[in-house]
């Protein structure tokens, strides 16, 4: 094991699947003990599983502000201290401007911008209290580059950004506060993403073919800039959002 993460808590939410599940595989190989969130009970108690002693999964829904003050509440009465949170749950919200439902539309924005200011509005008391602190926003190159049928996905990752770089000047130097922008990754969201085309399985390999690397990313290259960002290696870096994309955006 190694240790970039010793003594550290962190809070992992849309962590039963995707870029999520890999993260927190990688924290807990670094030392860290987690709390994991999800709303799928079975995947989550069997990540809980994999993951050993140091992780407890709280089975919610992240747009319930209460659902966020019970993760922070359960870190600390589990272990005692929060030290990190990596914010990774997302939905698309598919659909045209003119099409998407307007519940689909606040479904999108509760759950991929407001989730990430309810958790924070709970942690940050907690983290401030312990050096080293830092909130990692997975956000999306969407936030940059728009996709037809996403615009309530490209609207709330957008937002994300704003509020990262808002949160980074309100808390430091106490805690860090970053984002990453991944691109065409190989998770079911990316697949999900795909139906807004009419091929979906040519829109995956194209965007795989776009990617100057030439390949999707895996969800474990996700993880390793999390890790990265979260530790101490990253002491100086706040209110950046890194992209992760294969290149792609240079294409």
């Amino acid at each position: 094991m190694a240790d970039k993460l010793v003594h550290k808590v962190a809070i992992i939410t849309g962590a039963t699947s995707g870029m999520g599940k890999a993260i927190a595989h990688t924290f807990v190989a670094n030392g860290a003990k987690v709390i994991l969130s999800g709303r799928d009970e079975e995947r989550g108690k069997a990540l809980e599983k994999e993951l050993g002693e140091h992780s407890i999964f709280i089975a919610g829904d992240v747009r319930n502000s209460a659902y966020n003050e019970q993760l922070v509440n359960s870190a600390i009465e589990h272990f005692g201290r929060l030290d990190i949170l990596s914010m990774n749950a997302g939905i698309l919200g598919l659909g045209s401007v003119t099409e998407l439902p307007d519940a689909l539309w606040k479904n999108t924005m509760d759950t991929n911008l407001s989730s990430i200011f309810y958790l924070s509005k709970y942690a940050i008391p907690e983290m401030e209290k312990n050096e080293g602190s830092s909130i990692l926003i997975n956000a999306s190159i969407a936030a940059y580059k728009s996709f037809p049928n996403h615009p309530a996905y490209c609207a709330s990752k957008a937002g994300s950004l704003a509020l990262m770089r808002q949160m980074a000047v309100e808390y430091a130097p106490q805690i860090r506060v970053n984002a990453i922008c991944p691109g065409p990754v190989d998770t079911p969201l990316l697949w999900d993403s795909a139906r807004a085309f009419s091929d979906p399985t040519k829109a995956v390999e194209n965007a795989a073919s776009k990617t100057l690397l030439n390949r999707l990313g895996k969800p474990n290259d996700i993880a390793n800039l999390a890790l990265f960002l979260v530790s101490e290696d990253a002491s100086w870096i706040t209110g950046s959002a890194m992209t992760i994309d294969g290149g792609i955006l240079n294409a």
